[in-house]
């Protein structure tokens, strides 16, 4: 009987620690691709996204007739670079340009 009372016991850090692993290499991941893989991206065209971020931040429904493909990608930079919560639109956008500007000369 104590051989099966030892056999059932459960240890939740056999299940806490690599979920925790998982979560943490997940969260460095991203971060890691955001910052190297996506940023770096936006420094092509920054006005250009600066326009339609400025586009998506002032409007309800910016897009009408255009293609969305700007839209998005724009969307991606409000995404990587939040508003903040009390933050103006006007205050916003040259935050937005300015670390963009800055991620731009660090990269060349």
């Amino acid at each position: 009987m104590n051989d099966e009372i030892l056999q059932n016991d459960f240890n939740p850090l056999k299940v806490i620690l690599p979920v925790l692993f998982m979560m943490l290499a997940i969260s460095a991941f991203s971060q890691y691709y955001g910052q190297n893989i996506t940023l770096p991206r936006y420094c092509h065209k920054q006005m250009e996204t600066l326009h339609y971020l400025k586009k998506i931040v002032e409007n309800d429904s910016p897009v009408g007739k255009e293609s969305r493909r700007p839209y998005i990608i724009a969307a991606k930079l409000l995404f990587l670079l939040p508003k903040e919560s009390n933050e103006s639109n006007q205050a916003y956008l040259q935050r937005a340009d300015y670390y963009l500007q800055n991620q731009c000369l660090v990269r060349q």
